[in-house]
């Protein structure tokens, strides 16, 4: 399910002549132009927002990793990505059968897209948790994190710079 965006205040479209989408404000050019500038932002967004909850879960594995019984969790990035997107629709989206109720959204924060992590090794107290892939996981997700917020960077200033008109 494609997200809603929210609609175009008019000062956006009302800028000053010396703007490049001067002269499309008001037609449906406009709105065009300007969501596929912020297509890419969206994208980038989500990626940067699964990319904090995977971290998060890759900490809470760490943090647990004496605790008897507990069991790693890990997330599917790129199925999270495509659901969250809108590439496709969420495994298990709650149904409302009233107007009354809450209906499920799909998300960075969806449980049901959670993983189990496999043991590699058999342990007396059934801990699941293996601190080297962790730690691979750790750093791993912590690259590629700082790499989508350098993406975020280059296209806001990439945007700005066709603002200024340089």
């Amino acid at each position: 399910m494609a997200a809603k965006r929210a609609p175009i205040p008019a000062y956006v479209l009302e800028v000053g002549k010396h703007n490049a989408f001067h002269q499309f404000a008001g037609t449906p050019c406009a709105g065009i132009m300007i969501n596929r500038l912020t297509d890419n932002l969206d994208f980038h967004g989500q990626a940067l927002s699964l990319r904090s909850e995977r971290q998060r879960l890759i900490a809470s594995n760490i943090a647990n990793a004496d605790t008897p019984g507990y069991v790693a969790r890990d997330m599917n990035f790129a199925q999270a990505l495509k659901e969250a997107t809108g590439g496709m629709q969420p495994a298990q989206m709650l149904a409302t059968s009233q107007a009354g109720h809450i209906g499920g959204t799909p998300g960075a924060r969806g449980e049901a897209n959670l993983l189990y992590a496999t043991p590699s090794q058999t342990n007396l107290d059934r801990n699941t948790v293996d601190m080297d892939r962790e730690r691979a996981n750790f750093v791993d997700n912590s690259v590629k994190y700082e790499a989508t917020l350098r993406f975020i960077n280059a296209d806001v200033r990439s945007m700005l710079d066709a603002i200024r008109g340089q």
